[in-house]
């Protein structure tokens, strides 16, 4: 986000922070209020924890953080995986902090959200990819707010079930796996994750957990066709997917994958459309769409 964090309040956020050439309108939003920024990351950083809000430099922090939500990353702020989109740091992680599933229950209580989502870095360094310690941070979130929905948004755990089985029984109302793109574009896009073995993590917890409600993520702008795009729908719906999300691909960084188009937002709400005729419960698509955007009004079908 350029303008950064001691911006002034209302600064205009350009989303697409890794190029600096004039965007299309629709691609520019206000920041929000500098001052409450600075607060909660503050508080944030009082206990050790991390927003994939900062760390993927969404666009949309102002207006999440100024409605008291946020997407928490557990297991660190170093991902074991180099995915040519994600801003993300890559390298070898830390060990993992024993007492953030406390830290992070403390914040949701604080925030008094009714929604939570958690998020994690890949830990490919870990046997059990982190699922132990999702595991944990659901069930401290639970023992400290028994009326918070809790959203996962895991890693494919290398393909192991045991750990996707560890995060299933401490029973998040919702799991979240992102595809991220068009089959043919994912070797470049993503490192180590397969597009097939995404497909088959959300047949699985499905499998796993009949009830469980599963969500995913699609990026468009990478250089897809509207032929794969269908085709990314039709089967992620064929997987058991309930819930999509749709949003435009922003080049965080120079040094990320640069975008090969900028799609406006009719063509989003055209995807809706197909997307829901396709059997998927409910839809967000947008430019500025990601996984855990507006998460409480889409869990709820609204």
């Amino acid at each position: 986000i350029l303008g950064g964090a001691e911006a002034g309040a209302g600064v205009v956020a350009v989303a697409n922070a890794g190029n600096r050439q004039r965007l299309p309108f629709w691609l520019v939003k206000k920041i929000g209020p500098q001052e409450l920024l600075r607060v909660l990351r503050k508080d944030f950083r009082k206990r050790r924890l991390t927003t994939v809000c900062e760390e993927a430099r969404c666009p949309n922090i102002g207006e999440c953080w100024a409605r008291r939500t946020a997407t928490f990353m557990v297991l660190g702020e170093v991902c074991t995986r180099h995915c040519g989109f994600c801003s993300v740091r890559a390298g070898t992680p830390p060990a993992v902090d024993p007492a953030e599933p406390e830290h992070v229950a403390e914040m949701v209580a604080e925030l008094g959200l009714r929604h939570v989502v958690i998020t994690m870095v890949a830990r490919d360094d870990l046997a059990d990819g982190g699922g132990a310690h999702v595991a944990r941070v659901i069930a401290a979130i639970r023992a400290r707010n028994t009326g918070t929905a809790i959203e996962v948004l895991t890693s494919d755990f290398g393909g192991r079930e045991e750990p996707l089985r560890e995060v299933i029984a401490a029973r998040p109302d919702l799991f979240n796996h992102n595809i991220e793109t068009v089959e043919r574009l994912t070797p470049q896009v993503r490192h180590r994750a397969t597009y097939r073995g995404s497909l088959e993590l959300l047949r699985r917890v499905r499998r796993i957990d009949p009830q469980r409600v599963t969500k995913s993520g699609l990026m468009l702008g990478l250089g897809e066709t509207r032929d794969e795009v269908r085709r990314t729908l039709e089967e992620l719906c064929a997987a058991g997917c309930e819930l999509l999300t749709i949003g435009q691909y922003l080049q965080p960084t120079g040094k990320n994958l640069p975008v090969a188009e900028y799609l406006p937002p009719e063509v989003f709400e055209e995807w809706r459309v197909v997307a829901e005729g396709l059997g998927f419960r409910k839809v967000a698509s947008g430019p500025f769409v990601r996984s855990s955007y507006h998460a409480e009004e889409l869990a709820a079908g609204r």
